[in-house]
């Protein structure tokens, strides 16, 4: 039985997507080369947004270090929003120039991008020549492609029709959302786009399709192995005849052959396996584990579990065991005289020391802020490090209001004035200025960053630590003042480990969350691992007592089966983490980045912790009121 039955378009997954797009990448690269060996153009049907960076990077460094030529290349882009100027921060003319164009030796008379500024009534005819362009170069030979959560590609929304060409689109109320970020707001972003139609990218002679992150991972099991529906564009791509999806493992996670593997083939059973198809089968029949028979097994093609185990019994004790192993009222350890029976626990020293990585400067109290209370109550001593300053998500109104407090609180008190009447005019005067989308200027960054900072304190000092334990690391790789970031640096690692070799941690908690849309969970997450493997080869000794413990965000939670600890939250704790969460001001009621979730972070937090204990306790596990859940970082 093959292990892909299951999928209707050949798909590989890679261990990342740095991986998946050096495969890309390698194939491009061939196909350029063996193309101008024939003296022949090759021409790209090429993508923007998040998913083909990777892939731009990997064929720049082909063309400064392995002497890859792009003079032969014919490039067309998917779409453009409309209207949109060149050098607007969110043109694609831009990102492409800024990624790959600007990089490479492409004549530019060789790129093709829709003209976002077009009059409308002139854009029907642009459409039609795009089209006939295509044509004039025999075609595109490779369209690279990313894929949006509606199932879009280019801009092709749901609804679009399988004869549809290159036209004006608009575009639907997710794509707007999900772009929000970009523009600073989603009233900022252009109702409509200019983009290459469904059989435009059907006529390619290949097709390659990238998605990576668990934010994908629902759209991708519907593209591989839904059925072909105009309400998922992507579903298209079935039909056909050279199509690939290349994945990293994140995104792949819910395609049968990785969430059930044994309902595809015949596999070797080991204990993570067995955890997660009991868990599994336990959610399909809507039976508690202790309540599974060997007949529920049978049907659900698992028998040879049981033959495993001997019996549906034993493997049902097994599994539930392991799981009630993982509740953790003490995420730092029982106190001395207390038991200490189980792997989650952390039993020496009694009173720890204990670092919470926040990306963002609401991160912890969002993402653990049950967990964080438990340990400041327990006597710990708990440090928070904000990574990055946050400003970007500061409306201008609110930095105006803090100016303006500056500027009052100077004149109330008798201070010298002068200074800060300066400032306050111009800030004001630089937001009032500023246009939608336009970068704030270093001085209202800096602001926007003592609001952020400001908030930090608050909620740590409503937990229960001192100023001083919180620490605001300010990672140059943020810095930018757009939603592009700069790589990850030399700078943002030394500054890790320094914190980390400053606090000599027992234990350790960061955000696994890389679901975040814009990636700075990501990179953070990178830096932290950077460091403790730099740390560790050094033979640091603190390091060999030291546990490290990922959390999830607004985002996503930790499928059950991959939850090494969970810490149950009280009715009391739960009120007391929303309270926590309410000295953010600034990103409360609405915030400026909420991505494709409208509700507030602190009902995405609450939702998100009742139902992983309404999940336990379907798996007939202790019935909590909320549960946060950790799994264990082993380096």
């Amino acid at each position: 039985m093959s292990a892909t039955k299951f999928e209707k378009i050949p798909t590989k997954i890679f261990d990342s997507a740095a991986d998946g797009s050096k495969a890309a990448a390698y194939e491009i690269a061939s196909l350029i080369r063996m193309k101008a060996a024939n003296r022949e153009n090759c021409v790209l049907g090429l993508a923007t947004g998040s998913s083909p960076t990777s892939l731009y990077d990997e064929l720049v460094r082909m063309h400064r270090q392995e002497g890859l030529s792009f003079k032969n290349v014919i490039t067309f882009n998917l779409d453009e929003y409309y209207p949109m100027q060149p050098a607007a921060l969110q043109s694609y003319v831009r990102f492409m120039k800024e990624y790959l164009f600007d990089h490479i030796d492409i004549p530019k008379e060789n790129i093709h991008i829709p003209d976002g500024t077009l009059g409308k009534g002139d854009v029907q005819e642009y459409c039609r020549n795009f089209e006939r362009k295509i044509e004039d170069y025999g075609g595109i030979d490779l369209q690279i492609l990313g894929i949006g959560r509606t199932g879009h590609i280019g801009f092709n929304e749901p609804g679009s029709g399988i004869n549809s060409l290159t036209r004006l689109i608009s575009l639907d109320h997710i794509t707007i959302v999900d772009a929000a970020s970009d523009f600073f707001g989603e009233e900022n972003v252009p109702l409509k786009a200019i983009t290459m139609g469904v059989k435009t990218i059907m006529n390619a002679k290949r097709v390659i399709l990238m998605a990576w992150g668990e934010g994908k991972a629902p759209i991708i099991k519907r593209t591989i192995e839904g059925e072909i529906s105009d309400s998922v564009p992507a579903t298209y791509l079935q039909n056909h005849d050279n199509v690939s999806i290349i994945l990293d493992e994140a995104a792949s996670a819910n395609l049968t052959r990785v969430k059930a593997p044994w309902l595809v083939s015949d596999i070797e059973w080991n204990e993570d396996l067995a955890k997660r198809a009991v868990i599994w089968l336990s959610q399909e029949t809507k039976k508690p584990i202790l309540k599974l028979t060997n007949r529920d097994y049978s049907e659900y093609k698992m028998v040879d579990l049981v033959t495993e185990y001997d019996s549906a019994h034993n493997i049902n004790i097994r599994i539930f065991r392991h799981l009630q192993n993982t509740i953790n009222g003490w995420p730092g350890g029982k106190p001395e005289g207390l038991s200490y029976k189980y792997g989650a626990e952390q039993p020496k020293p009694d009173k720890k020391r204990a670092v919470i990585f926040s990306p963002h400067p609401d991160d912890d109290v969002i993402s653990m802020g049950g967990t964080f209370l438990r340990l400041v109550d327990h006597g710990h001593e708990v440090h928070v490090a904000y990574q990055t300053s946050g400003n970007i998500a500061v409306f201008d109104d609110d930095a105006v209001r803090f100016a303006d407090f500056m500027n009052d609180f100077h004149e109330i008190f008798g201070l010298e004035k002068e200074v800060s009447n300066s400032i306050y005019k111009s800030i004001t005067k630089q937001i009032k200025e500023k246009k939608p989308g336009d970068v704030d200027s270093p001085e209202v960054q800096k602001l926007k960053g003592l609001v952020r900072r400001g908030e930090a304190k608050a909620g740590c000092r409503y937990v229960g630590i001192p100023d001083k334990q919180a620490h605001f690391m300010d990672m140059p790789f943020y810095e930018t003042g757009t939603v592009k970031k700069k790589p990850l640096g030399e700078e943002d690692i030394q500054i890790t480990m320094e914190l980390l070799n400053k606090v000599k941690p027992h234990q350790i908690y960061a955000a696994g969350d890389l679901s975040d849309p814009h990636g700075t969970h990501r990179v953070c997450l990178k830096a932290i691992f950077e460091a403790l493997e730099r740390l560790k080869n050094n033979n640091t000794k603190w390091l060999k007592n030291c546990q490290v413990w990922l959390y999830r965000g607004a985002w996503q939670e930790w499928d059950l089966e991959d939850i090494d600890m969970a810490v149950p939250i009280s009715p009391d704790e739960l009120l007391r983490k929303r309270r926590a969460i309410f000295k953010h001001q600034s990103q409360k009621d609405r915030p400026l980045f909420p991505g494709h979730d409208a509700r507030e972070f602190w009902q995405r937090s609450e939702a998100r912790n009742k139902n992983t204990a309404k999940m336990f306790d379907s798996l007939g596990l202790p019935e909590y009121e909320a549960i946060e859940a950790f799994k264990q970082y082993h380096f």
